[in-house]
């Protein structure tokens, strides 16, 4: 599946608790904070979210040693509560995030338009790890 001149990439987790409770943390900033990192070694030290369409966000992202940082950020385009976040990022690229019910779990998919400077494996397995910290921050 392609979007423009971006391949899309999916990643997907099934978190173990109410959808309710896995959509508040997914919003929060000082939940993101906590989950937003690929690995121990990359921190968010800030977060900010206006949560409605037109509205933006901006997560700063920085390795743990304080040596290179950066800023994620978009604008929000779809919201659908408890169902559907979608935005651009500041680059363009389209990012869709659904939230469904299977059997006692709460099941996350986000699928992202990929970048060009990294290979399409190095860009799914970042966003995954991101996405298992997520569902460890909530489940724990």
């Amino acid at each position: 599946m392609e979007t423009g001149n971006f391949p899309v990439i999916t990643v997907q987790t099934r978190v173990d608790a109410s959808l309710e409770e896995t959509w508040n943390r997914w919003i929060t900033p000082e939940d993101v904070m906590a989950w937003n990192h690929a690995s121990e070694d990359w921190v968010c030290p800030a977060a900010t979210n206006d949560l409605r369409v037109g509205g933006k966000f901006n997560y700063r992202m920085e390795a743990a040693d304080g040596s290179m940082g950066f800023d994620f950020e978009g604008e929000y385009d779809l919201l659908e509560p408890m169902k559907t976040i979608g935005y651009f990022l500041s680059d363009g690229r389209k990012v869709r995030i659904h939230f469904s019910r299977e059997r006692d779990l709460t099941v996350v998919t986000e699928s992202f338009d990929a970048e060009g400077e990294n290979p399409l494996e190095m860009q799914r397995f970042g966003w995954q790890c991101i996405l298992d910290n997520f569902r460890k921050h909530v489940e724990f």
